[in-house]
């Protein structure tokens, strides 16, 4: 059952503006509504947020995507909230934005972004704290903030490790965007689709991730998380740790009965 004594397999629909949240089978496609272009301010910033709390809260949550309304998937923060800010502003929108992000990436279950246009800035930090990147053929993604007086921060610090220190200098110190197809060179998205195919694409990755044990998932993503933020030793430590959690469940016996016997495994919903 859900949060709210709703079954995962019944759909919803939450229609509250700034994010759009359609729930069906375990499945949450989140849609940033601000379009044309998604801008990030205070209000979206809460509301991403307040809806990646509220998925990880229910473990009828398996798979989460995100993704824009209109043409973009966030064009970034918009500039006339950065504009006029003073030191102590700055902070407290900068550590909002933190938190939004922070609960997307910390989330216990796969995120996946549908990027469906222009992923700058902000946006493409949201982007880079999903598990996985799903993109339409041509979109811009990049971090232009130096070329507004600011640098770029929060989950920029991933790039690095992400791409190398050099392609990541090139993103950072240039402000430039990189296409959809460079990205995926780079291992920054996972596929770049025709726009038609997005929703399409995505949802066979949902069914790729749904095929799996549940426990196992949820298992793999903190361990995903947690390898970012740790040294070797402790990260294998936690891999210990994880693999035996599984076999308080009872998934690691169906999942290998059925490749034993060469069928579709029954794990638990």
């Amino acid at each position: 059952m859900g949060a709210h004594g709703r079954s995962g397999h019944a759909p919803l629909l939450v229609s509250e503006a700034p994010v759009r949240v359609e729930r069906a089978d375990g499945v949450a496609w989140c849609t940033l509504d601000r379009p044309p272009l998604n801008l990030l301010e205070p209000g979206l910033i809460r509301a991403v947020r307040a809806t990646f709390d509220a998925l990880a809260a229910d473990r009828a949550t398996r798979v989460a995507v995100l993704t824009g309304g209109g043409r973009a998937f966030t064009a970034g923060m918009d500039v006339r909230v950065l504009r006029d800010l003073d030191t102590a502003r700055a902070k407290e929108l900068i550590t909002a934005l933190h938190a939004a992000i922070d609960a997307v990436h910390q989330a216990p279950f796969p995120v996946i972004a549908a990027v469906n246009g222009a992923c700058l800035g902000a946006g493409f930090e949201l982007a880079l704290a999903c598990d996985l990147r799903v993109a339409v053929a041509g979109a811009s993604l990049g971090l232009p903030e130096v070329r507004v007086g600011v640098p770029s921060v929060i989950q920029a610090a991933l790039l690095p490790p992400l791409v190398g220190p050099g392609r990541a200098a090139e993103l950072l110190l240039t402000g430039e965007p990189i296409t959809a197809e460079r990205a995926r060179e780079w291992g920054l998205v996972n596929d770049v689709v025709p726009a038609e195919r997005l929703r399409a694409a995505v949802q066979a990755l949902v069914e790729r991730i749904l095929a799996c044990g549940p426990e196992a998932i949820r298992l793999q993503k903190e361990l995903i998380v947690r390898w970012r933020a740790t040294d070797l030793a402790t990260a294998v430590r936690y891999g210990i740790n994880a693999f035996t959690a599984a076999y308080a469940t009872d998934e690691p016996y169906q999942g290998m009965s059925a490749f034993l016997e060469k069928r579709p495994p029954k794990f638990g919903r």
